[in-house]
């Protein structure tokens, strides 16, 4: 089953306890996003502090409602654009709205999680598959309809091999 819309927005409403993702590319074209880039290339900036939109106020929300949401990016260094700014546009405003976002840097060593496409989980339970091209613009996002175990043992090695986002971009330049 394919999702989009109202019912993939209902997954972030109606989870109990956690929803995670898994992110495995250098960058995401999303037609949304293409006037924040080009303003961040031309040096606009947020206040991570101050930043209130529909995401980090659900964050915030959920915080309250005792329900998780996180992330596990894998990278290499050096940074791409794309995730320079994901890093200083985003997950700076979302980590201080409660998201648990960590970073899981392979450069210099082999990828733990090779070969394992981007997904997303909800409460141990259900599992998207995230589709996309090799440039990172999306195709789908389909429910996975088999066994779950193993997207939670890929949630126990990306949570376990990986840094704190707040710990990981000390000392860097995003």
């Amino acid at each position: 089953m394919l999702l989009a819309g109202e019912s993939w927005a209902a997954r972030f409403e109606g989870f109990q306890r956690e929803a995670w993702r898994l992110e495995t590319l250098p960058q995401y074209l999303m037609p949304q996003e293409a006037e924040e880039i080009e303003a961040w290339r031309n040096g606009a900036r947020v206040n991570p502090h101050d930043v209130s939109n529909e995401y980090t106020d659900r964050l915030r929300r959920q915080v309250t409602e005792g329900r998780s949401q996180g992330r596990v990016h894998i990278v290499t260094q050096p940074l791409s654009e794309y995730l320079r700014f994901e890093f200083h546009q985003y997950y700076a405003a979302h980590s201080l709205a409660g998201e648990q976002i960590r970073i899981l840097d392979v450069t210099g060593r082999s990828n733990p999680l090779e070969g394992v496409q981007d997904f997303w989980m909800f409460d141990r339970t259900e599992v998207v598959l995230m589709n996309y091209h090799p440039d990172g613009r999306q195709i789908s996002r389909e429910v996975h309809n088999g066994d779950v175990s193993p997207f939670i043992e890929y949630q126990r090695i990306a949570v376990a091999e990986s840094a704190p986002f707040e710990e990981y971009v000390k000392g860097l330049d995003v």
